[in-house]
């Protein structure tokens, strides 16, 4: 953040030196531990600490990193008119750096015309008329504690959702995190009631709900229930890797590899193209390589399986990849 005028931070109940090396870097910092805890209060009261003579504010996380050159891009983004901009938000990177879930944020605005809202995974919300931009080119990478604990998520969404039964999007992240805590009926029942939303239009977050019906229903035991949601989920947006994907898995996990084969080879077609939060990590070209190969290994396509595996390892010298490669080349020579 050294690139902006001035950085604030509001400390909400760190117990460690934190505050005191903020300090020492010049940051301005409050402290205030609220009681309850609620995300779009906290952003709200940091935005409360900024001077008025600021024109443009954004929002990161100790655990969000700029890439050097965002602010003179930024500057430019803001052109007369514009109160908002968008940017490359890589949410998920490997150990290379490398993104593998990236989408756009907006929390580049203009001072005193924005609020937050909701109790967690707040967004803002435009005190006037909005006019929003998108600029690609600035990076923000985002380089999460693993051992942080999410726990208070699920009771602030179901704050969130009993706040505005009506919202979409939280009550799409409600039903995704009690299928995170393996509340199987609950996560159905929540995601059944995101689909019949009005406002619950947008396809992508819609196949989404549908993928995780059918996950929901393949823990309880019910396969058949299971891949009718998956279908469905590819109904609704087949233009995503994810729906074909995810029914690949299905017969990747019953041993039907020539049909799993098939839903691999469609999702590896598609051109990833779009920035998402909604994208997953087995329908990378990395995982899905990986995948056809073995499927192809299995149906003693061993030729086949070969330019899959050499595919796979281009992306990632995995040791477990290797270890196939040298199975596949031994199958070719007996």
């Amino acid at each position: 953040m050294k690139e902006a005028d001035k950085i604030y931070v509001l400390d909400t109940g760190s117990s460690d030196k934190t505050v005191d090396i903020l300090k020492e870097l010049g940051v301005t910092v409050k402290q205030e531990v609220l009681k309850p805890f609620r995300f779009d209060t906290a952003r709200n009261k940091s935005l409360e600490m900024i001077d008025d003579d600021m024109d443009i504010c954004v929002c990161t996380d100790i655990d969000e990193v700029f890439e050097a050159g965002w602010r003179k891009k930024l500057e430019e983004a803001f052109k007369p008119g514009v109160t908002r901009v968008a940017y490359t938000y890589n949410w998920s990177l490997d150990e290379k750096n490398r993104p593998i879930v990236s989408f756009y944020l907006d929390n580049a605005h203009l001072n005193k015309m924005y609020k937050w809202t909701h109790p967690v995974h707040e967004v803002l919300t435009c005190l006037g008329e909005e006019n929003r931009v998108i600029r690609e080119d600035i990076v923000l990478n985002h380089y999460p504690d693993s051992m942080k604990s999410r726990s208070s998520y699920l009771p602030l969404l179901e704050m969130s959702v009993k706040e505005d039964p009506e919202d979409d999007r939280n009550t799409h992240y409600l039903g995704r995190e009690y299928m995170y805590y393996k509340m199987w009926n609950k996560a159905i029942e929540t995601l059944k009631r995101h689909l019949s939303l009005k406002k619950a239009t947008w396809k992508d977050e819609r196949c989404a709900s549908m993928r995780f019906i059918g996950r929901c229903y393949k823990n309880l035991g019910k396969r058949k229930e299971a891949l009718k949601w998956y279908l469905k989920a590819l109904d609704e947006a087949p233009h995503l890797k994810e729906p074909y994907g995810e029914i690949g898995l299905y017969y990747y996990e019953d041993e039907d590899y020539e049909t799993a084969l098939d839903y691999f080879l469609k999702a590896l077609k598609i051109d990833k193209g779009y920035k998402s939060y909604i994208t997953e990590y087995f329908c990378t070209d990395f995982y899905l390589d990986d995948l056809i190969s073995v499927c192809l290994y299995n149906l003693g396509r061993y030729k086949d399986a070969l330019v899959y595996v050499d595919l796979a390892l281009e992306i990632e010298e995995d040791e477990r990849i290797l270890n196939n490669k040298r199975l596949i080349l031994k199958k070719l020579k007996s």
